[in-house]
């Protein structure tokens, strides 16, 4: 009996651990929403240091597109949301800028997926560093 309890608890561990049980959501929500009106992908120096789009034309349409990805999120952000849930949202985000993909250098690809680390980061979620390894590298993040 004793060995079934802690089988059972360690069980409920590993998916408590696995759900965006976040204390305070609206916290949560209110910083993907300043997210969304920051400036992105604009030349930055210091930490950061990027020189900004290699194509800066494509600069409102990459912004929108990082909003999505943050809509999405404040969409999902209730109790009880797996990261699986998010980590397809970050795929479904990622295969959006499929069309731009080739227009964008390897600086941008890694800006981009820096802003979807932050994204997670807001949802107290681990970045899914597979996901956006591959897709730096060019493989089709909606494969698992």
């Amino acid at each position: 009996m004793k060995k079934l309890f802690i089988i059972i608890l360690l069980f409920a561990a590993g998916i408590s651990n696995k759900t965006f049980a976040q204390g305070d959501n609206a916290q949560a929500r209110q910083q993907l929403h300043s997210f969304k009106i920051k400036a992105k992908l604009n030349p930055e120096t210091g930490e950061v240091n990027y020189r900004g789009l290699s194509k800066p034309e494509l600069q409102p349409k990459l912004n929108s597109l990082l909003n999505v990805v943050a809509d999405d999120f404040i969409k999902i952000s209730g109790d009880g949301v797996s990261s699986d849930k998010f980590e397809d949202y970050v795929r479904i985000g990622l295969t959006r800028f499929g069309p731009y993909y080739a227009d964008l250098d390897l600086e941008d690809k890694k800006r981009i997926c820096a802003y979807f680390t932050e994204l997670m980061e807001d949802v107290n979620l681990e970045s899914p560093d597979a996901i956006l390894t591959n897709w730096i590298n060019g493989y089709d993040p909606a494969v698992k």
